[in-house]
């Protein structure tokens, strides 16, 4: 082998060992595809307004938004996002709070008048209580606080539905709409880019 070609072979060979590694090394908690999510329901019915959306904060002990609150009304049933035990139904700091197990994952409803009990097991969208007025983070709108965590990690429950976080792909696949000529780079074709003469 040519000393020259040396260099190149070893960056190609960890190269296709770090693509090894990463195809078969576990997401990390909170960080899988969103067709790796469960396929839930919404805790609502008819589907709410989301009146404020997930903002996790940068540090556990951070300021941030833990779930998602959904526009609602006071005494309006509360359904299981999905299937699942009850782990907790009752009343913290004042506000009826009920959370539902589904094993590595957890959904957080709140404020909640439970009418389900701890052990309770449930299907997808079965009741858990009525929705209370006192306690509402958009009060004196109602809302439901609904979260989802794994561990003590905090995810987007909008993920379980299929309303998560919206990733943008350009308008085109194949042959891209023309830019005006201020904004095409500097020696880029006047035509589509696309096809072969894609810049």
């Amino acid at each position: 082998m040519h000393p020259s070609r040396r260099p190149a072979l070893v960056l190609l060979a960890l190269t296709a060992l770090s693509l090894l590694l990463l195809l078969l090394l576990p997401a990390p908690p909170g960080r899988a595809a969103p067709g790796d999510d469960p396929v839930g329901e919404w805790p609502l019915r008819p589907r709410p307004e989301v009146v404020d959306r997930f903002d996790p904060p940068a540090v556990p002990w951070g300021a941030g938004h833990r779930g998602v609150d959904l526009a609602a009304r006071p005494g309006q049933v509360v359904h299981a996002a999905l299937p699942g035990r009850v782990a907790f139904a009752g009343r913290i700091a004042g506000r009826g709070v009920v959370t539902v197990s589904h094993g590595d994952t957890r959904t957080t409803y709140e404020p909640v008048a439970a009418t389900v009990e701890v052990g309770d097991l449930l299907p997808a969208g079965a009741p858990l209580g009525r929705l209370e007025l006192a306690g509402s983070h958009c009060f004196p709108r109602a809302c439901l606080h609904w979260g989802w965590l794994r561990g003590e990690t905090y995810l987007d429950p909008l993920r379980l539905v299929g309303a998560g976080p919206v990733r943008l792909l350009p308008l085109w696949r194949d042959a891209p709409w023309p830019l005006p000529a201020g904004l095409r780079p500097a020696g880029a074709p006047a035509g589509r880019p696309g096809g072969g003469g894609r810049w």
